[in-house]
């Protein structure tokens, strides 16, 4: 069968686009927005991609179009799509009938962590010799792509509450069917889909009446919005999350302590800094334990892992200064961003570089709590993209003479590269490509060496 993905290199689509190839097919896509590391892993997969929406790209014509959520009508080949019958879904909808029917799915939603609790749980089950199938929205650093069909009948995956598509509007995770559902965290966001977090909430419940009376729910004691969902109806056994009757996680010199049930189950040596990462850890061992690994195990195989690209990943050092590049989007993963790189030390000034590229972001939904997430930077370069819906020079107001708004990525360049010195920590942040501004400073840092 040729399956033609439209949307294909988002983190999302170029996993499923890589399932499909497995199971045998023919795959081809098409995108707006072609960049690593997605672009560069479909390319070393084999499977083409073409630039834009040319209705062209649908001839010959595909035995199925999958359609991802960021396209919607008007889209040209979308258009082209219904105007020629042509058979077409949703990536959902596909994983979901296609690929997780039969399999035992362990599904890990909030509005943060995902990505790296996801690749925690699959790292874990592999090490376990489970050899389980994922699909993680990034490149997780110890395997070489984003997704696998894996061994029958493990599966990990990293449940989204965005829209499925322009024709279904429920989030995604609802064609998913877990048996073990981790819920991270809730939080308002994705404003251009939901009106406030009771919406967000609704959807949360939606998946929660999805997972059977003998499967397992894990999630946080202290998130009230989390609790919130619950309280709407729960068939399903929960463990908690961060509470001595259940699973926590503390302090422990250079690791921390997990304890279940308030009996320690080992000392974690986790490779990746950060009190988040210690919880996102916890909760792979808990739903690991589930999959029937010890928490032992769990641990061990968690000191050797290897955080997704784009999480804190070091792109590089010239002269002493170090250029990071993390999918922060969020105040909350903006602030334990910032946190995490703080406890290296090292002595240097930590740079926060952002661009507000979510349409949460752009829509200025979290403005009022932006300086705080960016207090303990001690220099804030903003980016400021046209058809910006809110003045960040009066919402950064607060840190002072220590944040900067551009309206330029080239300016932004230059003045990093003049102005940084050996032993400066500069952590760029976005969830999209940022103009490849981390390669641009780097070779401008290298000139001026």
């Amino acid at each position: 069968m040729h399956i033609h993905l439209l949307g294909i290199c988002g983190t999302f689509m170029g996993g499923l686009a890589l399932l499909a190839r497995a199971l045998g097919h023919r795959v081809t896509g098409s995108d707006a927005g072609v960049y690593p590391p997605m672009s560069t892993l479909l390319a070393e997969q084999g499977i083409t991609v073409t630039e834009g929406w040319d209705p062209a790209q649908l001839d010959p014509a595909p035995d199925l179009v999958i359609v991802g959520n960021a396209l919607s009508r008007g889209n040209p080949a979308v258009e082209a799509v219904l105007d020629r019958g042509l058979p077409y879904t949703s990536g959902a909808q596909w994983l979901g009938e296609q690929v997780l029917a039969g399999r035992r799915v362990l599904a890990v939603a909030g509005t943060h962590g995902k990505t790296t609790t996801a690749a925690m749980l699959a790292w874990i089950l592999d090490q376990a010799g489970l050899g389980p199938g994922f699909l993680v929205g990034g490149v997780p650093g110890n395997f070489t792509v984003s997704a696998r069909l894996g061994d029958a009948p493990f599966f990990v995956v990293e449940a989204d509450e965005y829209d499925t598509a322009f024709f279904d509007k429920r989030a995604k995770f609802v064609h998913y069917r877990p048996r073990t559902l981790v819920i991270n965290n809730l939080e308002f966001d994705h404003a251009d889909i939901y009106p406030d977090l009771a919406a967000i909430q609704r959807q949360f419940h939606h998946l929660v009446r999805t997972v059977p009376g003998s499967g397992l729910i894990l999630a946080p004691v202290r998130d009230p919005a989390v609790a919130g969902v619950l309280e709407q109806g729960c068939w399903t056994p929960v463990e908690a999350l961060g509470d001595d009757a259940g699973w926590s996680v503390a302090p422990a010199g250079a690791g921390w302590e997990v304890r279940w049930q308030g009996v320690p189950q080992g000392i974690l040596e986790l490779p990746l800094p950060g009190a988040h990462n210690a919880t996102n850890a916890l909760a792979a061992i808990a739903a690991a334990r589930h999959a029937g690994v010890p928490p032992a195990a769990a641990i061990a195989a968690l000191a050797r892992f290897r955080a997704p690209r784009r999480r804190l990943e070091l792109r590089g050092e010239v002269a002493g200064v170090a250029v990071y590049d993390d999918f922060a989007h969020h105040p909350t993963a903006i602030r334990a961003t910032l946190a995490a790189l703080g406890t290296q030390g090292g002595g240097g000034r930590l740079v926060a570089v952002l661009e507000p590229r979510s349409a949460t972001m752009r829509r200025g939904v979290h403005q009022g709590t932006l300086a705080e997430a960016l207090v303990a930077a001690d220099r804030v370069l903003f980016y400021a993209p046209p058809g910006l819906e809110w003045d960040p020079r009066a919402a950064l107001a607060p840190l002072g003479e220590r944040a900067r708004v551009f309206t330029s990525v080239a300016e932004m360049v230059a003045v990093l590269a003049a102005e940084s010195r050996a032993g400066d920590r500069i952590v760029i942040m976005s969830n999209g490509g940022f103009e490849d501004i981390h390669a641009r400073l780097l070779a401008a840092l290298e000139e001026r060496a």
